[in-house]
């Protein structure tokens, strides 16, 4: 316990605090101090996105941050992008279009999109296809989840 860090952030808006050793990960973090479970564990090296996160603004692979390094940071989660009941656009969409299958990637698809979307809400196919190329899916192909997000930015475009 004494090698330990003492660690202040936000995560999906709620001030947090915890205790982490210096080598450990933001994902294990979430997943094992905080209880956080939704962002998931693929690859473990930055290559499939499953453990996607939205860190000061920026998506990230949580799998490749330490937990130290979000000290006064914003950190939001996929468990962040609902609105308490109401489904987020892209949740949403990914749902109505069937955009996931077995689900290990979908919540880093999520997250990628939403931070995609909130700078981008009409966002073309090539530039959709490009940001989230970090994210990997071995079942649906990426045809839906283009669509799911296409259709999610109309969605928040109308919103606003």
């Amino acid at each position: 316990m004494a090698n330990k860090r003492h660690v202040s952030t936000t995560i999906n808006g709620e001030p947090k605090e915890f205790l982490c050793a210096p080598h450990e990960s933001l994902l294990e973090v979430l997943r094992d101090n905080l209880g956080l479970t939704g962002s998931k564990e693929g690859c473990n090296n930055g290559n499939c996105g499953a453990c996607t996160v939205i860190l000061n603004g920026r998506p990230v692979d949580s799998c490749l941050v330490l937990g130290v390094e979000v000290e006064d940071a914003e950190v939001e989660t996929v468990e962040g992008i609902a609105d308490r009941n109401e489904l987020h656009p892209v949740q949403e969409c990914f749902l109505e279009g069937a955009a996931l299958q077995c689900g290990i990637c979908t919540p880093g698809f999520l997250v990628a999109s939403k931070a995609l979307l909130e700078k981008t809400p009409d966002a073309c196919e090539h530039t959709i296809r490009y940001n989230l190329a970090g994210n990997l899916c071995r079942c649906t192909g990426y045809d839906k989840i283009v669509r799911a997000v296409q259709d999610a930015g109309k969605r928040m475009a109308e919103s606003n």
